[in-house]
């Protein structure tokens, strides 16, 4: 087996240089955790940090996150960039990537972005739903997305979208039907964000006077679930899922409301696992059990077991029966695709990956209703 080399970011921070809109979700300096204007001499500081730490035969890449960089002065790209650049043309890192708008796309930043050694575009989308992006107030329409997807493309850039979940007007069919016009425009890869209500935006101000009403928790777990099956049965890479804590994103001091878990990822694929197996109880013959057993990697038994034992509980709330798991040896179709084995009591039920539950999940939740 060939091993895969491990990817790693040095993250450079510019919150909020270059925006043009104030969308009505947005606090950059919490969300980043960085409340400073970058520069060249800080960004080679990073970059040479980060360096220090970081083993050989690591995917490298040097990213720009936090505003619309290619809204910011061109000579500011410049100086950034130059500086990543000098660190991609010596062999140091592999790739640059950026984090911008769609409606700060255009032929002429693409070209200048290019020319210094950008290989990733990430485009902070949130929603194709045109409702949710006015109510967001986010300045563009679903339009600019899908000619801004196919500029980077035509560049031989690497895209990456950015989803949302639960903004203002926001439902899980307008979720649902987001994923499925990212899966139309083709990405490298997508991260999904529930939407939490952070101090100091225009969210904080609808929330407190009753106009915006966030998504909870448990929503939040249901309509991911199925984004995730929607990508992953079009082999669309999912990046991240949740919003990643810093020393500033805290509840209760920072986090006014909205379904914020710092494990969030994970509640969601053990809610996926808990709906694979309720629909294999549900079609077996024997109702009257004791046990359910999963045989498993290692390293899947914590999603099984699911976040402080949530299925653990689940399963013996609704089916008076226990779940057990069996660490199981290293054993795989395919690379990453590990079997499962499922019995219940003493009698195997199947034998499955994970490619296979996430087809399966396809059809469990109605997936395959709608327009694919």
């Amino acid at each position: 087996m060939v091993n895969k080399l491990k990817n790693k970011i040095i993250p450079i921070f510019v919150p909020h240089q270059g925006c043009p809109h104030d969308c009505v979700f947005c606090n950059q300096k919490k969300i980043t955790g960085v409340s400073t204007d970058m520069t060249a001499e800080r960004t080679r500081s990073i970059i040479e940090e980060s360096l220090k730490t970081i083993q050989k035969d690591t995917n490298l890449e040097i990213a720009f996150f936090g505003g619309s960089f290619t809204a910011i002065d061109s000579n500011i790209q410049k100086e950034l960039l130059s500086v990543a650049y000098e660190y991609k043309k010596r062999g140091l890192v592999n790739d640059i990537r950026m984090s911008t708008r769609p409606d700060c796309i255009d032929s002429a930043a693409l070209k200048l972005i290019k020319s210094l050694g950008t290989t990733i575009i990430e485009l902070g989308v949130q929603s194709m739903d045109n409702d949710v992006l006015i109510d967001s107030l986010r300045g563009h329409n679903s339009e600019i997305v899908r000619y801004s997807s196919e500029l980077i493309k035509a560049f031989g850039i690497k895209l990456g979208l950015q989803m949302m979940v639960g903004l203002p007007s926001d439902t899980e069919e307008k979720c649902i039907q987001t994923a499925l016009d990212f899966v139309d425009m083709k990405p490298d890869f997508v991260r999904i964000y529930p939407t939490i209500v952070i101090k100091e935006t225009g969210l904080e101000n609808a929330y407190l006077d009753g106009r915006y009403e966030p998504f909870d928790l448990d929503k939040s777990i249901d309509i991911v679930k199925k984004l995730l099956v929607i990508f992953e049965r079009n082999k669309i890479k999912v990046i991240r899922v949740g919003l990643q804590s810093t020393d500033d994103i805290q509840v209760g001091r920072d986090i006014v409301a909205g379904p914020y878990h710092p494990a969030f990822k994970e509640l969601v694929a053990s809610r996926m696992v808990q709906d694979y197996l309720v629909s294999l109880i549900e079609d077996n013959e024997k109702h009257d059990f004791d046990e359910i057993v999963v045989i498993a990697p290692k390293r899947l038994v914590s999603t099984i077991i699911g976040n402080k034992k949530s299925n653990v509980r689940f399963f013996y709330d609704k089916f008076g029966c226990r779940l057990k798991t069996i660490e199981s040896e290293k054993n795989c179709v395919n690379v990453g695709d590990d079997i499962l084995t499922v019995m219940i009591d003493d009698k195997i039920i199947c034998r499955t990956t994970i490619s296979e539950i996430n087809d399966s999940l396809f059809d469990i939740y109605g997936l395959g209703r709608r327009k694919e």
